[in-house]
């Protein structure tokens, strides 16, 4: 089974290739979120988390629902993180995280994706982002391949930099960045309400035609980059940059 957690496409896009591949089913974390459905998962072959990667680990999010949620059937699981640039040392929390839970921890696998993340980044160009999603066919396709043949990831080399990432930067990350203070919609709003509709915590609400955003906010850029007109905002960081969400 193919879990994923996708705030612009990337990560659907990856677990649905996979899912393809080894003719499996693609599961929505973000709908499971959304309505609440805490069943126990049931799957024959090793679970794939598919996901974003946040501050060089797994969001803890998704941290929180592998927690909650019971996994039945194969204890296998395998990560694939999504990422603009590198996934730090992710594996060693990945691993941890399996720890607590009793699965059995098959490796984990960044997956280089158009960078999303316009909070504090720039997505890239159309070209770029053609190109950056052409090559990363390959390496999906190679981390299907391990699962089906039943081997494990490759294990990623321990560095001081990628410790430091994985470990205090992602430690400040969230009380520094995560929130969802700063968000707010321009003249050019519509209300279409999608960004309410998009957002896998329930975090938005529409007061009228108007959309307000709660405390419980993961970053995900959902309702930024999801926004059929441009018309949602993070403070003054995102005015006049170009947003990011890959349909499908």
């Amino acid at each position: 089974m193919i879990l994923y957690f996708s705030g612009t496409g990337n990560s659907r896009y990856v677990a649905k290739m996979m899912g393809e591949e080894l003719k499996d089913e693609a599961v929505s974390i973000n709908d499971r979120l959304k309505t609440g459905n805490r069943e126990a998962l049931v799957s024959k072959t090793p679970f794939v988390v598919v996901s974003p990667v946040y501050a060089w680990r797994l969001p803890r999010v998704v941290e929180r629902f592998i927690l909650e949620t019971a996994f039945e059937g194969n204890a296998d699981i395998y990560f694939v993180l999504t990422c603009g640039g590198d996934v730090g040392m992710a594996g060693k929390y990945a691993k941890k995280l399996c720890a607590r839970k009793g699965l059995a921890y098959q490796g984990l696998m960044g997956i280089r994706m158009p960078e999303n993340y316009i909070t504090m980044y720039q997505a890239p160009g159309r070209e770029e982002i053609q190109e950056i999603i052409r090559r990363a066919k390959e390496p999906i396709l190679l981390a299907a391949s391990l699962v089906g043949g039943g081997r494990k990831f490759p294990e990623q080399g321990p560095t001081v930099a990628n410790a430091l990432k994985s470990g205090i930067v992602n430690d400040l990350f969230y009380p520094l960045f995560v929130t969802a203070k700063g968000y707010h919609t321009t003249s050019a709003c519509i209300g279409c309400g999608k960004c309410a509709s998009l957002c896998p915590l329930n975090n938005i609400r529409m007061e009228g035609k108007q959309p307000v955003w709660g405390s419980e906010c993961t970053q995900c850029m959902a309702c930024i980059c999801g926004c059929p007109v441009t018309a949602v905002e993070y403070r003054k960081k995102t005015q006049g940059k170009e947003r990011y969400y890959l349909e499908g």
